[in-house]
Formats: structure tokens, C-alpha cells, sequence
């Protein structure tokens, strides 16, 4: 058994763990640590399938930006259990039936694939490397690019100019 696939096993036990965690847990902060710790375990695997721009914008964006506007979230909102709704037991059903109803279809919309005779290169090739995004990205899509920017700019003045106060 090599390094990569004791790498592999592990990060799948640690991402498939650390995603029970985040639905089992009671505390809301602690599920989003947890779904922190997915992340991770899924930039891992990133890393090992020679991705290593998606496992970079995985950290930064997912569970470095997204998880700390869910932690302000759950801390700027009053989750007591006075507060909390009770739920009736139709509902809980109903939401069963539903979460079953999705997986059935899931399974149904997979069941005919062709996963088992693709296979992955690891280790091997230039696929997935930041060198071809950025060659594909200033050469071939260069003008749509500088476009996006120009955008992004012009709505980064029209939000100072609306949240300006008089």
C-alpha cells in the first residue's frame, strides 16, 4: 500500500466523519468547525488528484471566507431553545420522506454511469496544474477577463458611492 492511498483513505474517513459531525452535532458553531474540517479533507483530496488551485481556493474562499460569514451568522442570531420553534412530528416525517424521495433520485440519475472505467491520473500529466489555467486564462480569455474586471471595479465605486453618508 502506497503513501497515496493511505493519504487517500484516511482524508475520505476524516471528510465522510467530519460531515456526520456536522449534521449530528447540537451546537451550531461546533458543526461549522466540523464543516471547516470537511473542507480541508476535501482540499486533500484536491492535492492528490494534482489539483493544487482548486485545494488553494478551496482554504481560502470556502473555509476561510464562507465559514466566517456562517460564524457571524449563528452568533449574531439568538438561538435559544425558548425561542426555537417546536416541530411537529408531520413534519419531521414529511422532511424524511422528502430526504428519501432525493436520494432515490440520485441513485436512479447515477446508477447507469460511467465512473468505473474512467480513470484518474495521479501523479501524472499537467492537468489541473495553476501553469495552464493562467496560459488558458491571459491568452484565450484574455479580453473577457479584463472585462470581468472592469466590472468588478465599477460595482466595488457604485457600493462606496451607495453606502457613502451624506
Amino acid at each position: 500500500m502506497s503513501i497515496t492511498q493511505i493519504l487517500f483513505w484516511f482524508l475520505s474517513v476524516l471528510a465522510l466523519f467530519s460531515a456526520l459531525m456536522v449534521v449530528t452535532s447540537k451546537n451550531p458553531v461546533h458543526s461549522v468547525l466540523w464543516l471547516i474540517l470537511t473542507f480541508f479533507s476535501i482540499s486533500g483530496h484536491y492535492i492528490l488528484l494534482n489539483a493544487q488551485f482548486l485545494a488553494v481556493v478551496n482554504v481560502i474562499v470556502y473555509a476561510g471566507a464562507i465559514m466566517v460569514l456562517f460564524l457571524f451568522v449563528i452568533m449574531l442570531m439568538n438561538l435559544n431553545k425558548s425561542v426555537e420553534p417546536q416541530k411537529n412530528r408531520w413534519i419531521k416525517i414529511a422532511g424524511g420522506i422528502a430526504g428519501g424521495c432525493l436520494l432515490l433520485v440520485l441513485v436512479a440519475a447515477l446508477r447507469n454511469s460511467e465512473i468505473r472505467q474512467q480513470v484518474v491520473q495521479v501523479k501524472e500529466g499537467e492537468i489541473g496544474l495553476i501553469r495552464n489555467l493562467g496560459r488558458e486564462l491571459f491568452t484565450t480569455y484574455v479580453v473577457p477577463f479584463e472585462i470581468s474586471s472592469i466590472l468588478f471595479l465599477s460595482a466595488m465605486v457604485g457600493a462606496v458611492v451607495i453606502g457613502k453618508k451624506d
